[in-house]
């Protein structure tokens, strides 16, 4: 026969407790409770403490911590909007806002976009739904009408490695003038002459735009003739057949000429991979004697395959930008602020002399 047991306490199979259960249970009042859960344990007795600290760890109560964020209007969540996951750059960037994020007491909501235009769009209406405290945009077509909906609700935004036209924020990322400066300087030094850049659709993004005025302007101090930039779309076949032939024709130019052998300057990891392939198929194991490769990012397989790199102090970048976006929770006002950060060049074999 059956005994049926009848409790007052939530079991583990039951409901989750409750601060009504937990007031109960120390024999005190939610507002008590309420207190404690919040730190301000100086205004209760050390019997009372004890009491409500006992029933919380009888009863298992987890506190909810969106319900109670609400309330205060506080819910500690902060959204980062992302065009490229699959990138190495956005990777390294999420762990330095992740352990920020730990550091601050917030909960990062990453919403990726996919490289699609119409998902950006469709993940910032989404985290204003959601109420996050504060927004990290780091997205392939962000622009300023799409971004509008974050002033209304007011919510502050950080943008990460690119500007959006017509939308005012705080901006984290790298010094791009200087981290191509460095790169072309490099290449100078190690004596190669006939130097060619090759970036992503550069157009819509501004730190490409940024590293491919930056190019032109060093090569132009410097009076070297600057050839039209070698645009790549690793998404794109066709795109990706017609700057390989491009390239391809830089190099056998220069062959043809004599003297060093040609450099291939290219301004992010993506676009490096897909060259850097098509060389070794090319020319082989030995490819770095037939041309010269620095890259902006350094992913892990850079090291593997030998490719001089311009180093983005990505942890520091995902780091500053949760700092920034908090402090603007907190209320600091004033005019958006710039910091661009340096690079590293960490020389390898893609540019022994």
């Amino acid at each position: 026969m059956l005994k049926r047991i009848v409790t007052d306490s939530p079991s583990s199979s039951s409901r989750p407790a409750t601060i009504t259960d937990v007031a109960r249970e120390a024999g005190t009042g939610k507002t008590s409770v309420s207190r404690y859960l919040n730190g301000e344990t100086h205004v209760l007795s050390t019997d009372l403490r004890q009491r409500i600290e006992a029933a919380i760890e009888r009863l298992n109560y987890r506190p909810n911590q969106m319900a109670r964020g609400l309330k205060r209007g506080r819910n500690r969540l902060l959204g980062m909007l992302v065009a490229d996951l699959t990138n190495p750059y956005t990777i390294e960037v999420l762990q330095g806002v992740e352990a920020a994020c730990h550091a601050l007491g917030y909960m990062p909501l990453i919403c990726h976009a996919a490289n699609e235009l119409e998902m950006e769009r469709r993940f910032v209406q989404l985290l204003t739904t959601y109420r996050v405290e504060g927004l990290i945009v780091n997205a392939l077509g962000a622009d300023e009408p799409m971004l509008r909906p974050l002033r209304g609700r007011d919510i502050p935004a950080v943008l990460v490695d690119r500007t959006v036209d017509g939308f005012e924020a705080d901006l984290i990322g790298l010094d791009n003038e200087r981290a191509v400066r460095q790169g072309v300087q490099h290449l100078v030094d190690r004596g190669f002459d006939a130097i060619q850049f090759v970036v992503q659709p550069y157009a819509h993004v501004s730190s490409r735009r940024d590293r491919e005025a930056a190019f032109r302007a060093v090569m132009a101090a410097q009076g070297r003739t600057v050839a039209a930039p070698v645009v790549l779309d690793p998404t794109d076949a066709a795109s990706v057949n017609t700057a390989l032939a491009q390239i391809d024709a830089h190099i056998d130019a220069a062959r043809q000429r004599g003297g060093a052998r040609p450099a291939l300057f290219v301004a992010n990891a993506p676009v490096a991979l897909v060259v850097a392939r098509h060389l070794r198929t090319r020319f082989g194991a030995d490819w770095q004697t037939h041309a010269a490769l620095v890259s902006i990012d350094d992913p892990e397989w850079a090291e593997l395959i030998g490719i001089t790199t311009i180093r983005q102090p990505t942890y520091d970048i995902g780091y500053k930008a949760v700092e920034f976006v908090h402090e603007r929770i907190e209320g600091l006002a004033g005019d958006a602020r710039v910091v661009l950060l340096p690079g590293t060049l960490v020389e390898r074999a893609s540019t022994a002399a």
